[in-house]
């Protein structure tokens, strides 16, 4: 038998994201809890594939959450669902530390390579730099004259062989044998092949 002033109760359904979302704009920790707990999971596999660090992407997805809780009243139902969203926003951050972590390891590179070559020791160098030196001094005396003249001004004044001719007041021609000339010259003198 039933009574009149009796009717029958739907069971409640559980709340959905976007109603969860609205109650965490609001503060409801429970809310927050119950959201947490319903799309964790997901967040932290889209953080993962991104990350690939276990220990980075569970802090990547305790930012998200932060993220989340402050930005709550920002979510509009009428642009998207809350799981969109959310995985927006996860996304965002993973991406944010993979670029933060590369950044960082090119600042540490840059940095290493710097006090590398700022701590090594190039007296060896120096000195191996001026016994080279030397060796083409003493060959360069060998030359002739003009063959000298011609490759001084090209390669330790760094004209082209149009101005040194112009400097010289000879052919351009004359200038290329001259170096030419030199350089074979140089070459065998060095024992360079």
């Amino acid at each position: 038998m039933r009574l009149p002033w009796l009717r029958a109760v739907k069971p409640l359904e559980p709340p959905t994201h976007e109603d969860l979302i609205r109650l965490v704009a609001l503060g409801d920790e429970a809310a927050f809890e119950e959201l947490y707990d319903a799309v964790a999971p997901r967040v932290f596999g889209l953080v993962r594939r991104v990350v690939r660090d276990p220990s980075q992407s569970q802090e990547v997805t305790q930012e998200v959450f932060v993220d989340i809780w402050q930005q709550a009243a920002r979510f509009d139902a009428d642009r998207g669902r809350a799981m969109s969203w959310i995985l927006v926003i996860a996304h965002r951050r993973a991406v944010d530390r993979v670029r933060a972590s590369q950044a960082s390891t090119d600042r540490d590179m840059r940095q290493g390579i710097k006090e590398y070559q700022e701590s090594y020791d190039d007296v060896a160098d120096t000195v191996e730099t001026a016994m080279e030196s030397a060796r083409v001094h003493k060959a360069m005396e060998t030359l002739t004259e003009p063959q000298r003249e011609a490759i001084s001004l090209a390669y330790y004044g760094g004209y082209t062989h149009q101005e040194v001719a112009e400097l010289l007041k000879i052919p351009v021609g004359t200038v290329k044998t001259r170096i030419r000339d030199g350089m074979i010259r140089l070459r065998d003198r060095l024992g360079v092949a």
